[in-house]
C-alpha cells in the first residue's frame, strides 16, 4: 500500500490525473477503469479532459449508482459524463435504466463481462476509483449491510437503510480483484475515518477493500491525512 499527501485537493487531484494518465499508458490497447461518485473524483475527472490518453482506447463503468436515471442530478453516471465522458472519445458503460434495481444490476453485471478482464477467479478490473464516506462506505458497500456478505456476485442492488434507498454496486470480491485500487479522499471531515481505516485494524468496507487489494494507493489532502502519524 502506498500513501500520498497533497497539500491542498487541486494538487491531489493533478496528482491522481497523471497516475491514471500513466497507468492507462500501460495498460493500452484496453484501459479499464472503475469510476466513483463524489466531489474529489470529479476535480480529477475534468483534469483527465485536458490529458493526452488514447481516449479511444478506455473503458470506464461504475463502481457504483445510486438508482436514479442518468439524467437525475444526483447520478454518479451523469457526473462522470458531464465532467469527463462527453469531451472525449471514450467509451462509457453505463447502467441501464431498469425499473426493477436488481434487475438492472444483473443487466449491469452481464454487461461488464464485455468489458472487464476474465480471470479463473471472476472478472478482473484494471484500474479502480474509489472514495470513503465519514462512516467508511466505499462503492455503495456500507457498514452493516448485508452487501459486504456476498460473494457470489460481481454487482448487486441493496437497500441502505442509511441512506433510505437503493444502491447498485460492485461488491466486495469483484473490487479486490483490482490490479490498482486509488482512494481518492479529501476534507477534514474525512479525517477520522482515515485514521480509523489506515491505522487500526478496522473492520470498515474501505478498510476490507484496501486490505484485500493487491495494490492499493491512498491520495490524501493534507487535511484528510492530519491525524495519521508524520
Amino acid at each position: 500500500m502506498r500513501i500520498r499527501i497533497f497539500d491542498d485537493p487541486d494538487r491531489l487531484a493533478e496528482a491522481a490525473a497523471q497516475e491514471i494518465e500513466t497507468w492507462v499508458s500501460l495498460t493500452a490497447p484496453h484501459a479499464t477503469i472503475g469510476l466513483a461518485g463524489g466531489r474529489t473524483p470529479l476535480a480529477t475527472y475534468r483534469r483527465l479532459r485536458r490529458t493526452g490518453l488514447p481516449w479511444n482506447q478506455v473503458h470506464g463503468w461504475m463502481t457504483d449508482e445510486r438508482f436514479v436515471p442518468a439524467t437525475d442530478p444526483a447520478s454518479n453516471t451523469g457526473m462522470v459524463a458531464e465532467a469527463l465522458f462527453d469531451h472525449v472519445p471514450a467509451t462509457l458503460h453505463r447502467i441501464p435504466w431498469i425499473e426493477d434495481p436488481m434487475a438492472a444490476a444483473a443487466a449491469y453485471e452481464q454487461q461488464l463481462h464485455g468489458v472487464l478482464e476474465e480471470s479463473p477467479t471472476g472478472l478482473k478490473p484494471s484500474l479502480v476509483l474509489l472514495g470513503v464516506g465519514e462512516d467508511g462506505h466505499t462503492a455503495s458497500l456500507f457498514p452493516g449491510t448485508d452487501a459486504l456478505d456476498v460473494t457470489d456476485r460481481d454487482y448487486l442492488a441493496h437497500w441502505v437503510p442509511q441512506q433510505e434507498a437503493w444502491r447498485l454496486t460492485a461488491t466486495l470480491p469483484l473490487l479486490m480483484r483490482a490490479r490498482r485500487t486509488m482512494f481518492l479522499v479529501s476534507g477534514a471531515r474525512k479525517a477520522q475515518i482515515v485514521a480509523d481505516v489506515l491505522e487500526g485494524d478496522s473492520d470498515h468496507p474501505a478498510a476490507i477493500v484496501s486490505r484485500g487489494s493487491k495494490d492499493a494507493v491512498w491520495l490524501l489532502d493534507r487535511e484528510a491525512a492530519r491525524l495519521l502519524p508524520v
